[in-house]
């Protein structure tokens, strides 16, 4: 496939602040590229970088084989956002709001008509058409964004969060929406905090973390090379740590201290727990390894402000 977007050194401040410090990565047509990281991380700043509504401090950034920078109006034309806040017009309906949306790209009306039909139909909005923005759940207004962004018939759609606050009904259907988008061809630019929303939709992600990349790589993989197959949590008084890291020492398992919980992290969490039980020890359970635990054991778990 061939590459979409190109950043190489890529940097953004303001003033005093490096909010993206000098990243580099590539981004291929039809894929789904996600950049995960922790509130402050740089990744909603890299992305209004991506779609020309940012200007870029430092580096360069190539999408579509032009320059982005924020008067750039043939790239913002192939490219459909869907927004991290919920900006629709109150006083409008659902229509209202996609038809005078369609006249930002100079869509013929009836083409505009056309478009919209189709669009609420695949987000299941067609019965809410007339309906007044106030009268739409918290769902119904993110499906409603998704047909937004797709106006235009955008080449690339950047999706900043877009399942937030939303009920787990809704988040599949989002899901799913976007999932067939890229089946169509389109590249799919995801921001999220749900490590579950990037092991659903992602072919590769990064991770940031104070403005830099921490790692890049498929989720399957990483999780794989950094964590293992299983986690073993043990929940256990501090001071038992060095006695159970001993008993368990014939196992190759990293761990680490959280709280109040042991954690392991290993290929063979069955064998794990039978020697477990074997050591009489209680307040344990393993479970699959997941995205989620490569993402805390590189930004750390304790809170960020």
């Amino acid at each position: 496939m061939s590459i979409l977007v190109s950043a190489r050194n890529l940097v953004k401040k303001f003033g005093s602040l490096t909010a993206v410090d000098g990243i580099s990565f590539e981004i291929r047509e039809a894929e789904c590229f996600g950049f995960l990281g922790p509130n402050g991380a740089g990744k909603t700043t890299t992305v209004r970088m991506i779609h020309c509504v940012s200007p870029v401090t430092g580096g360069t950034l190539i999408v579509n084989g032009l320059p982005a920078h924020i008067n750039n109006r043939a790239l913002k034309k192939m490219t459909g956002v869907i927004p991290q806040e919920i900006a629709l017009d109150n006083d409008l309906t659902v229509y209202e709001n996609l038809i005078v949306f369609a006249h930002f790209f100079d869509i013929p009306k009836r083409e505009a008509k056309k478009r919209i039909a189709e669009l609420l139909k695949f987000v299941e909005l067609e019965a809410k058409r007339n309906s007044k923005i106030d009268a739409l759940s918290t769902g119904m207004k993110r499906r409603l964004l998704v047909a937004r962004a797709l106006l235009n018939n955008p080449k690339l759609i950047v999706a900043d969060e877009p399942t937030t606050g939303l009920d787990p009904q809704a988040r599949h259907l989002i899901w799913q929406r976007l999932r067939q988008l890229k089946s169509q061809g389109v590249t799919l630019i995801l921001t999220t905090q749900y490590m579950e929303e990037a092991q659903q939709l992602c072919d590769r992600i990064v991770i940031m973390h104070q403005g830099q990349i921490f790692k890049e790589g498929v989720p399957s993989k990483l999780v794989e090379e950094e964590i293992g197959r299983e986690v073993v949590e043990v929940r256990v008084p501090k001071e038992e740590d060095e006695k159970i890291i001993q008993q368990l020492s014939s196992f190759s398992c990293g761990h680490e201290r959280v709280g109040d919980t042991l954690y392991f992290y290993c290929r063979d969490g069955q064998g794990l727990m039978r020697r477990m039980i074997e050591l009489d020890l209680h307040n344990y359970l393993t479970r699959p390894a997941t995205l989620e635990d490569v993402f805390l054991k590189l930004t750390g778990r304790g809170l960020i402000e």
